[in-house]
């Protein structure tokens, strides 16, 4: 006897549910060969044949999913720069005074790129060779970045333990370059990760040093 419409539905959503499933894991293998590719590389050089090769896909699958290298690298950094956002503000809800705030944001930014050489070299070099994701700095990803790093200055003066003289959006921005330079020194030098843990610490207490009221 034939299945009915209603029998028949189950296999059909657990199909699709699978390509789907399939098609956001080959995504993600994209993604990261192109992490690979590009730190290797550069973003200039490196080839979206590469890419392909790195990921086991045929060359034109990687334009199912993006239009082209930029595009790659600009999904790149959006990823980064989303799981950053979001242990960011789990650290406010955690922590309470502006200097260990401060401290763990620093923590937070060093110890996410911290994670992968290849994906910091990307981050800190590659991004920098694509007039598309500098573009994205103006972007909402990248304010809404340095809106957590101001806020958290912010509230600082507002309960007087740091200075008010300084404007928080200026302190934000020293701040992430500061923490830029840190992490593109790394990416090419040392490869051992407690050479960040010591910086974490060092870049928080210059910081603070010139932003706690005395």
């Amino acid at each position: 006897m034939a299945e009915s419409p209603a029998e028949q539905r189950p296999t059909d959503e657990t199909s699709a549910a699978r390509t789907k499933r399939g098609a956001g894991e080959k995504r993600e293998r994209i993604l990261a060969a192109a992490v690979r590719v590009f730190a290797k590389k550069g973003f200039y050089a490196a080839r979206v044949s590469e890419i392909a090769r790195a990921a086991g896909v045929a060359d034109g699958t990687i334009y199912l999913y993006f239009k082209n290298k930029d595009e790659l690298l600009t999904t790149i950094f959006e990823q980064g720069i989303r799981k950053l956002i979001a242990r960011m503000r789990e650290a406010l809800d955690a922590h309470e005074t502006a200097a260990d705030r401060i401290r763990r944001m620093v923590e937070i930014q060093l110890g996410v790129l911290g994670e992968s050489r290849e994906l910091a070299q990307v981050i800190t070099v590659n991004l920098r060779q694509s007039s598309e994701l500098l573009e994205h700095y103006g972007q909402p990803l990248f304010l809404e970045y340095l809106h957590v790093l101001a806020r958290v200055v912010k509230e600082g003066q507002a309960s007087g333990e740091l200075r008010a003289d300084v404007s928080p959006q200026t302190a934000a921005r020293a701040l992430f370059g500061a923490l830029d330079g840190i992490a593109l020194s790394w990416a090419y030098g040392s490869a051992e990760p407690e050479v960040l843990r010591k910086a974490s610490g060092q870049v928080a207490a210059l910081f603070l040093s010139g932003l706690e009221r005395r």
